[in-house]
């Protein structure tokens, strides 16, 4: 495709109007703005809109395709980069920018010459200055949330003070808590608030590191913004929090007590997102201390390899959990919800069952589920209206938008009051008490009054939103002096009429417009009147499409009606600005309002799912952590479930303690491991990007509160689930796939507790195959001894399968939580040779690995396929299981494959393990280089004097 077919207008760019002074003037004013990397900025030149230089060209590459698109602003030696921009386009970029990409902010500037000055900004975290381009025709999907981190090393231990401020929803949070070196609770934090934007400060204290907490950052697709560490600071703070926080300022007096470093990262907050400057925020906000423990922990690979969000290169909406569980009525709110739901699955068993409660009273009820689905779609968006009616430039129109959605609760109610199943109290319970309080005179009748009082409904069929003369004395005055003018003026229309003859309105037509009251003839009936015309009225223009005049009369008439509609537009505006005040003085409800709608419409689309699956998803059932086991029977992946001409094979799952907790799975890569813990199948389509894990994607809906697609299901409930899958894009960002597979490990091990879920798939590929190996048999070790929470671990390793032969006579120190090995079927025809792949995971280890098979499926050629198994019989140096047997003699003429007896490999195991966690414990923030290659150095020749009688260990030196 060529760069100009991404232009606008086939291939025609908004002209660059400017002369030569015009030029110069802009170009002295634009080498003086501050440099900023990150800032995108765009002048305003009304009817478009210009980038220039660095941003010109960054426009040009990655908007339209072409640098071709580049114009030359003054002279080649003083000249300056530019490019036009429509105004369609604006608003492409600026969406692109704050809802999409987390590594630039937007700036619009407005003015002429050498003048301009700033008149909104955004960045990801605040998109409030830019709402009205955004969100024109588009839902608002998700809130945006800025967070402030506060690092603090303290007697020893880390500790990180967060807060965090959602600007949409006018919402402080506060949190501290001990900190690991990988930032493992941060990074967790960012994703379950959904964050777009970090500040952190600039100069932090020298002993703390902070590239691993940058990297958390960049991980999670979040802008990082540095400020200086003066702005950290708590003085003045509660006052300043009574300015804004809703009701009393002892409760906020007595929160902020608890905490000692949130404080200053709250004080960067509040200064950044200039909530005092704004008096609109006054009494507005609402706080809370944010607990980590409140939901499931999900860290960025997680959420990879969930495939939770969205993601612009989705083939279609059900690629990823988002898209496919995403069948809310609601504009807006639904969405946002349900986004947020997905980033924090619930950990409390009552409250996932009366989740799952509600939702099985919609699959039970389909009148109950459509009954309600028709009335939500009717509903706008409630919170970004309330939003509107808290800023000063807010008009009638979200007053009428929530008058006519709150008119429908009473609908809602009937529909709600109709369902007389199983679950009728905790409808009740849940979500009539509630609607009953808001319908209540004192709530919705109120500010019903106000509206059907103050405002004119009958000109909504017009799209008209106007004041009704009958709420102001004022406004009712001069409407009926408008009126009488707008009598003498029809009057008047009627007598010129006659005057000159012509046929009123089809003829001889009275126009309003920028001229006033004219009158206006066709050309050709001014021929007709031309002598009357030019004696007794007055020409105003002359075009092809007529002449307009007017007369003494009517211009004074015109001149009357303009100077009282200033009078009545003037009075009305104030009007307005008093009806919307009053509006906003019921934004308490309306939030409340908005949010039991939100989850109704959640939990319905739920049970809309769950029906109307290709096979029906089941109602889990739920057990505390300490409790229960993981069975999924029949389990299938949702996602590929749900597209076009895949077909697989249900798989079970029985994650039972002490039996098959630990579960190693291998068999051969095409037909895979992956298969079971992705639940992917080879068809024509390239799920290559679609790194969803069946067992996490089950668990994590189970907790979010739907049903899951599996025939049954039982979930011991999990605190977190890590996920290591493939490497990802890592090398794109200078980092080994191999150090990426280590850095996702070590948090799985040093975050993990034996209420999470661990899925790991194919560790050691990214270094030689006897580290690998070591490495993912010490892991594996550690989460038996150590971690002891359920696992899945797929590999190609076959001799891992080794863990789970061992008895307790061999192995005394491992306790029994059961190691299990699962393999996927593969079947070889003995005749033909040929590899068939069943895709059904078994019982038992792998009896071979099928690699050259594999290939010859492939269609490798015959030549390279006979060399691969000549070479795989001289190289081989393990056979298919590790040989525990004794006898180390070679026969004559055998091939020779390295032989360990178990207490080799028990005892190398357990020695390679603890280099790992001597490694991983060393202190380097504190230690020189001098220091720390001394220590490193020796640790390493501890560990080859401990190899020097240990068979299995000397393969790694």
């Amino acid at each position: 495709m060529e760069g100009d077919d991404f232009l606008p207008e086939g291939g025609k760019l908004p002209e660059l109007k400017l002369d030569a002074r015009q030029a110069q003037g802009f170009i002295s004013f634009f080498k003086k703005l501050p440099q900023d990397s990150r800032a995108i900025r765009l002048f305003d030149r009304r009817d478009y809109y210009t980038a220039h230089g660095e941003n010109a060209t960054f426009i040009a590459k990655i908007y339209y395709h072409t640098m071709s698109a580049l114009r030359q602003l003054g002279s080649n030696s003083d000249g300056l980069s530019s490019v036009s921009v429509s105004k369609t386009m604006f608003e492409t970029i600026a969406r692109n920018l704050l809802l999409e990409r987390t590594d630039r902010t937007l700036e619009l500037y407005e003015g002429s010459g050498s003048s301009w000055r700033l008149t909104k900004s955004g960045t990801p975290g605040n998109i409030g200055s830019f709402e009205d381009i955004l969100f024109a025709n588009n839902d608002m999907q998700d809130s945006p949330v800025t967070v402030a981190l506060f690092p603090v090393f303290q007697e020893g231990q880390l500790y990180v003070g967060l807060s965090f401020v959602d600007l949409t929803n006018r919402k402080l949070g506060l949190s501290e808590f001990p900190e690991d070196s990988r930032f493992t609770n941060v990074e967790s934090a960012l994703v379950a608030l959904g964050c777009k934007e970090c500040l952190l400060p600039a100069d932090c204290e020298k002993s703390i590191d902070l590239k691993p907490l940058q990297d958390a950052i960049t991980n999670c697709n979040v802008l990082l913004t540095e400020r200086k560490k003066v702005e950290f600071k708590s003085r003045d703070l509660v006052q300043d929090l009574g300015r804004i926080i809703r009701g009393p300022v002892e409760p906020v007096r007595d929160l902020v007590s608890q905490f000692d470093y949130a404080l200053g990262a709250l004080g960067a907050l509040v200064s950044y997102a200039e909530l005092l400057a704004d008096d609109t925020n006054y009494g507005n906000y609402t706080i809370e201390k944010y607990s980590l423990d409140r939901y499931m922990r999900l860290d960025s690979a997680a959420v990879r390899a969930l495939n939770i969000a969205e993601a612009k290169t989705d083939v279609n909406k059900n690629f990823s959990l988002f898209g496919l569980m995403n069948r809310t009525c609601t504009v807006g709110m639904g969405k946002r919800l349900l986004n947020r739901w997905l980033k924090q699955p619930l950990l409390d068993v009552n409250e996932i069952n009366n989740r799952l409660d509600m939702v099985q009273a919609f699959v039970e009820d389909p009148e109950l589920r459509q009954g309600l689905r028709y009335q939500l779609k009717r509903m706008s968006d409630i919170d970004r209206l309330t939003h509107a009616l808290r800023k000063r430039t807010a008009n009638l129109q979200p007053v009428v938008k929530l008058y006519q959605s709150c008119i429908r609760v009473s609908y809602i109610k009937n529909v709600l009051q109709q369902y007389d199943g199983s679950f009728s109290a905790l409808i009740r319970t849940k979500f009539l008490n509630s609607l009953d309080e808001w319908l209540t005179e004192d709530r919705f009748g109120r500010f019903a009054s106000l509206v059907e009082t103050a405002i004119d409904l009958d000109q909504l069929e017009n799209g008209e939103y106007r004041i009704s003369p009958r709420y102001s004395s004022d406004l009712a005055v001069l409407k009926d002096e408008l009126s009488e003018v707008e009598n003498h003026i029809n009057n008047l229309h009627k007598h010129t009429a006659a005057d000159l003859d012509l046929t009123i309105d089809k003829q001889l037509k009275l126009e309003k417009g920028q001229l006033g009251h004219v009158f206006r003839i066709s050309k050709k009936d001014e021929q007709k009147v031309r002598k009357k015309l030019t004696s007794n009225y007055i020409i105003i223009e002359t075009r092809k499409d007529g002449v307009k005049f007017t007369s003494s009369k009517l211009k004074k008439l015109g001149d009357q009606y303009q100077a009282l509609l200033g009078e009545y537009t003037s009075c009305q505006k104030k009007v307005v600005d008093d009806v919307v005040r009053v509006s906003a003085s019921f934004s308490e409800v309306f939030e409340n309002f908005a949010a039991i709608l939100s989850e109704l419409d959640v939990l319905q689309s739920f049970a809309d799912l769950a029906t109307s699956s290709p096979i029906p998803y089941v109602r889990p059932e739920i057990t505390a952590s300490e409790e229960g086991d993981i069975i999924l029977e029949g389990s299938r992946h949702p996602c590929l479930e749900a597209q076009d001409g895949v077909n697989f094979i249900p798989n079970d799952c029985t994650l039972v303690r002490e039996k098959s907790w630990f579960q190693i799975i291998t068999g051969p890569n095409m037909g895979g491991k992956s298969t079971f813990i992705r639940q992917m199948i080879l068809t024509d389509y390239d799920f290559s990007f679609l790194l969803d894990i069946q067992v996490g994607v089950n668990v994590l809906m189970a907790q979010v509160g739907s049903f899951v697609p599996c025939d049954r299901a039982s979930i011991s409930v999990r605190d977190c689930i890590f996920a290591r899958v493939g490497a990802g894009d890592c090398q794109l960002r200078g980092v080994s796939t191999f150090m990426q597979e280590m850095l996702e490990t070590a948090s799985i091990l040093k975050g993990a507790s034996d209420k999470s879920l661990i899925i790991i798939d194919e560790l050691g590929r990214g270094t030689s195959t006897y580290d690998g190996f070591g490495l993912a048999w010490a892991i594996c070790e550690h989460l038996v001894e150590v971690t002891r929470a359920p696992t899945l671990f797929a590999t190609h390793f076959h001799e891992l399968t080794a863990l789970g032969h061992k008895s307790g006579d061999e192995h005394q120190h491992v306790p029994n939580l059961g190691i299990a090995n699962y393999h996927v079927g593969a079947h070889i025809d003995p005749s033909s040779r040929k590899l068939t792949m069943l895709y059904k995971v078994e019982p038992g280890a792998c009896d071979q690995s099928f690699g050259i098979h594999v290939a010859e499926f492939a269609n490798f050629p015959e030549a390279v396929v006979a060399l691969a198994k000549s070479k795989a019989e001289e190289l081989e140096d393990f056979s298919t299981a590790p040989n525990f047997s004794d006898d180390s003699k070679d026969e004559v003429g055998s091939k020779r494959k390295r032989v360990f007896s178990p207490d080799d490999v028990t005892r190398g195991a357990a020695r390679a393990r603890l280099l790992l966690e001597e490694l991983a414990s060393l202190p380097l923030d504190e230690m020189d280089g001098t220091k720390a290659a001394e220590t490193v150095t020796k640790l390493k020749s501890d560990f080859e004097k401990d190899a020097a009688d240990n068979p299995w260990l000397q393969q790694f030196l």
